[in-house]
């Protein structure tokens, strides 16, 4: 199976008090990592732009590295990557402040002539993010939108976080109506109840009806509630996590393990089992990405 995982990679700078510790990560690149560490089977390669500074190369050396394919990732000689810095409280809660307005990656699919999406067509699934659509021109995420209907009518498989970062977004209502568009066109859907209340300021219960009714395959993830699987409507009772260190990439990394098993065939309850046991871990760890 050949996926796709199209987004940002970015420069991570993890505080410990006056240092930091320099990283890699993005929220679908976090994703394809897990899924690349739970089905290595699977081809897992990442969709973006970098320019051709050394943390660009950084960044592809490490995408390299964890077995994540670069032939779709197109170099930019008047690029570079995005940065962002992550804070953590006491509780292990994170807030993040970014410098990414002008990364190499917001030019994605970008020629002389247009938007070209011809690279995504050799994929059997593809992943992305509200984040990536968010980062994209606006005449880009329509092109964007248009080739996965495409993609789907031709048999091929769209998944969907919309993962929202309010700044990114030209307003609000674009956002929702983007993120609405996206929804319709997602085969496995992966929203969490935070970013779907933010976007639409519906109660959790409206919420989870509205993916419910979808019919959609996935899991509305709802942090220490558990995730809620889509296709049945049903809540597991899956141990809460007992170490909280640092959130982040609690969702991607959740996002990675149930694809892998959903997409190696387990069942419902199995993957989003799969899914809650890495994020549990990874919550466990400072950083995005769990050491190997």
């Amino acid at each position: 199976m050949k996926i796709a995982a199209i987004g940002e990679a970015m420069i991570e700078l993890s505080m410990a008090g006056d240092t930091a510790a320099v990283g890699v990560a993005g929220d679908t690149l976090n994703t394809a990592i897990y899924l690349k560490r739970s089905a290595p089977g699977f081809q897992v390669d990442y969709v973006t732009r970098l320019g051709t500074d050394a943390f660009s190369d950084r960044i592809a050396n490490f995408i390299c590295a964890e077995g994540i394919g670069t032939q779709s990732i197109k170099r930019d000689p008047k690029g570079t990557p995005g940065l962002y810095a992550i804070a953590t409280d006491d509780s292990g809660e994170r807030s993040f402040t970014y410098w990414r307005d002008s990364a190499a990656a917001r030019m994605t699919f970008m020629t002389d002539s247009g938007p070209d999406f011809a690279v995504l067509a050799q994929y059997d699934v593809i992943y992305l993010s509200g984040i990536t659509m968010a980062i994209l021109s606006p005449t880009t995420r329509a092109g964007l939108m248009r080739f996965l209907q495409t993609f789907r009518d031709a048999g091929g498989r769209v998944c969907y976080d919309s993962n929202y970062r309010p700044r990114l977004w030209e307003d609000a209502q674009t956002a929702r109506s983007s993120n609405d568009a996206m929804w319709r066109l997602t085969d496995i859907a992966l929203p969490s109840i935070d970013d779907e209340h933010t976007i639409s300021d519906e109660t959790p219960e409206a919420i989870a009806r509205r993916f419910v009714d979808m019919g959609r395959t996935g899991a509305l993830k709802r942090g220490e509630s558990g995730p809620l699987c889509l296709k049945t409507g049903t809540s597991y009772d899956f141990p809460v996590a007992e170490n909280v260190v640092d959130t982040t990439a609690a969702g991607d990394s959740f996002n990675g393990g149930y694809l892998a098993a959903s997409l190696m065939g387990a069942s419902q309850v199995n993957a989003l089992r799969a899914g809650h046991d890495l994020a549990a871990q990874v919550i466990g760890h400072k950083g995005a990405i769990l050491p190997k």
